[in-house]
């Protein structure tokens, strides 16, 4: 496998270009207060994985702010910095995948027009009830397992699956009418539920293929902002069946690789931004399983992950741990300070809250690096293409491209 180095910036020190090794699966974790840089920093690494990686590997940018779609427009803002930089200004090839109908999502077919005049390709997601498991139907309506109706609604999704085939909410809805076991609340109870789910607007027929949907060629961008964040944690759900999918398609591809075989899937880049609304410290989410299992067995069938937040303190110590690099930005509140501290590594002469507190600087940020057991502190390279978490550049949006 050739080397692949992304260039993410310069050392304060001596002025030399970091890189970070990116040839093998890593597991990055990028932190900071708001508005310190941590979303404009994944999106640095993003573009620099799509230059070099276009065509080898997926890569998926889970986003639920709606702010990824302006990588498809060039980062005219920052053009004098760009260019004093020896870097020009481009925007990428986007795929914006929103799950269920996009026009009924955002609303109004106007938007989705505007976003594909600006390049940018609007695909569907299709949830086929099928890949949800039976525990996370009960977490979805928020049933207990162990209570009557959770029973029954386990027991039906549990006989639909072990069919091996897609179904659908009708389906289920048969299979428990037809359980002599249950009763007659339960039963009515539950058909509501289904009845409510049928009306999200996340589940087809015919569920979507990843090849279909995400495409090597383009920077994928899952767009969860369509999504309210409380809704029976369906973003969650939609986040798992995806993570799961392309950990069991990597598998299999892997085998085949031993074997010198084609492959249509190769390596997957998972960039996930806020990520404390899906591996938070303290509680469950459909999802935190999923992608605690990725970082930690994600080497071998070659899974990478990266996660921003600005709340390290929020994110569950078990990913953290897993992490191999850590890019902060400025954090002032100590339960995050603190949070960080448990990641001291041997090669450091000092800890991470002495390093953390001399960061000052406009687009500064602390690389810790176990693969290279390095700590430098790096200016981060303007963007390539339009930023589109900054409050100003919100406004602005409204006006150019909404």
């Amino acid at each position: 496998m050739p080397e692949v180095n992304l260039c993410i910036g310069m050392d304060y020190d001596n002025n030399d270009f970091i890189y970070i090794k990116a040839t093998g699966s890593r597991a990055v974790f990028i932190c900071g207060k708001r508005g310190s840089g941590k979303s404009y920093t994944m999106g640095v690494i993003i573009e620099e994985l799509f230059k070099q990686e276009k065509g080898k590997s997926m890569i998926v940018i889970v986003d639920p702010m709606g702010i990824y779609h302006t990588m498809s427009l060039p980062n005219e803002t920052q053009s004098d910095i760009i260019r004093s930089s020896g870097l020009i200004a481009t925007g990428f090839p986007i795929r914006l995948i929103v799950p269920g109908d996009p026009i009924a999502r955002f609303g109004d077919s106007a938007v989705v027009n505007r976003l594909m005049e600006n390049g940018v390709e609007v695909i569907p997601l299709q949830i086929n009830p099928a890949d949800i498991s039976p525990e996370a139907w009960c977490e979805l309506f928020d049933i207990s397992i162990n209570e009557v109706m959770g029973i029954t609604l386990w027991r039906a999704v549990n006989c639909l699956q072990e069919e091996d085939r897609p179904f659908f909410i009708k389906d289920i809805l048969e299979m428990i009418d037809g359980d002599d076991r249950a009763k007659d609340t339960s039963k009515e109870a539950l058909e509501n539920r289904l009845h409510i789910a049928s009306k999200w607007g996340i589940f087809g027929e015919k569920p979507s293929s990843l090849t279909e949907v995400f495409s090597m060629d383009h920077l994928n961008i899952l767009d969860l902002s369509v999504i309210h964040a409380g809704a029976k944690g369906l973003r969650s759900m939609v986040l798992d069946v995806v993570a799961q999918r392309f950990f069991s398609e990597r598998t299999k591809e892997r085998r085949r690789e031993e074997f010198g075989l084609t492959t249509k899937l190769p390596r997957v880049w998972l960039a996930i931004d806020e990520a404390h609304q899906f591996i938070p410290k303290g509680r469950t989410t459909l999802c935190k399983e999923t992608l605690i299992r990725w970082v930690k067995e994600g080497r071998q069938p070659g899974l990478s992950l990266i996660v921003a937040t600005q709340q390290p303190a929020a994110i569950d110590p078990e990913l953290l741990s897993q992490c191999d690099m850590i890019i902060s930005h400025k954090i002032t509140a100590w339960d995050d300070i603190y949070a960080l501290e448990r990641l001291n590594s041997t090669y450091m002469e000092s800890d991470l809250k002495s390093y953390i507190r001399n960061l000052n600087r406009k687009g500064e940020a602390l690389l810790v690096d176990d693969e290279t057991e390095s700590v430098k502190t790096v200016r981060i390279r303007p963007r390539l293409s339009l930023h589109g978490g900054a409050e100003i550049q919100e406004k602005t949006m409204r006006k150019s491209l909404f």
